[in-house]
């Protein structure tokens, strides 16, 4: 089930905290609960990319983002992603999530996303996203006008060579 409650907590949150840019990295803190632990005791991989969608959300609000596509009509969808784990997250343990911008192609925008415990990275995640409206993916020229960003930022090498690499993926898959 989807974490409303973390949600809510959230969206509220945003309402006290002082607004940033997007070139600006987004914080926010959680706790591994009991109903987010798999089997073996440990966070569930599905639950930590739902504690990232939370960071986005709130990178979202808190950069005024939102809002802005909002008022197009337009939505924000996730198109892929890349993520890698490093340590074990166990019951009770308290995470930090930063979210931050990296910058856009011609289709989709990116941020990378990493979880801390104990000044220790858990894992990190690469999300490409979209923004569509109802002809399809908004291109990013009217993205960038939306924005008033007037300077392009310069995708990581590593970004870019991943996005070009699931270019070459077959689709749909092969079975």
């Amino acid at each position: 089930m989807y974490p409303y409650i973390r949600l809510t907590k959230e969206l509220i949150r945003q309402k006290f905290l002082k607004k940033i840019s997007v070139s600006e990295v987004h914080t926010y803190y959680t706790i591994c609960w009991p109903i987010d632990l798999d089997p073996w005791w440990e966070l569930n991989n599905g639950r930590t990319l739902t504690l990232y969608d939370l960071g986005r959300i709130s990178f979202l609000l808190r950069t005024g983002l939102k809002n802005k596509i909002m008022k197009q009509g337009w939505r924000f969808t996730v198109a892929g992603s890349s993520i890698r784990y490093r340590k074990r997250v166990t019951m009770f343990s308290l995470m930090k999530v930063n979210t931050r911008f990296l910058g856009w192609d011609e289709r989709f925008i990116y941020f990378q996303q990493t979880m801390w415990r104990k000044n220790q990275p858990i894992s990190s995640i690469l999300i490409r996203s979209a923004i569509t409206d109802a002809n399809g993916i908004v291109t990013s020229d009217r993205f960038e006008s939306l924005m008033g960003l007037n300077k392009k930022l310069k995708l990581p090498d590593w970004a870019t060579d991943w996005s070009k690499a699931e270019a070459k993926r077959t689709w749909p898959p092969e079975i």
